[in-house]
């Protein structure tokens, strides 16, 4: 079964290299470390998209993609952003702010949305990294440098 769907279809437009891994999300594989798992990349490698919402009104919803072994620092974060403080969206705002439901929330899907995109710089470690391919149950791994590309995503310490 090929799967595309907007995410992979934008990477194809752009000739962007990618491999594609789906897994069976419903099957008890919900954290970025089961993910990792389920693709067969070190969980390090595996990134997740957490939404952070700005303590300013004037501020757009930030994505932030960090490895999934990792918690989200949210005042390292707040500093490296220039806020004097974030606070994580709650499952029902983060589907609500962009669309997607949690465990497929992607900044590939999400390009173009108003969302200013922060990416740790542990991705610099490699060559490439997986993230979400916009729905549950897919992930794609592709360059840093293209993801960083696509998606205008800041390098940040978090």
């Amino acid at each position: 079964m090929e799967f595309k769907n907007n995410v992979t279809r934008l990477l194809d437009s752009k000739k962007v290299a990618y491999q594609l891994y789906t897994y069976d999300y419903g099957a008890g594989i919900e954290s970025a470390i089961q993910v990792a798992e389920a693709i067969g990349l070190p969980p390090a490698q595996v990134f997740k998209t957490l939404v952070v919402v700005p303590d300013q009104t004037n501020r757009k919803p930030m994505l932030v993609v960090i490895p999934g072994p990792d918690t989200l620092d949210l005042k390292t974060l707040a500093k490296g952003a220039g806020l004097k403080k974030a606070k994580m969206a709650t499952h029902i705002e983060a589907e609500a702010l962009t669309g997607l439901q949690t465990g497929g929330i992607s900044p590939l899907a999400l390009i173009n949305k108003g969302f200013d995109i922060y990416l740790s710089e542990q991705a610099r470690a490699y060559e490439t990294i997986a993230v979400s391919a916009g729905q549950r149950g897919a992930n794609l791994e592709l360059s840093v440098k293209d993801l960083v590309k696509l998606t205008n995503a800041r390098l940040i310490h978090l």
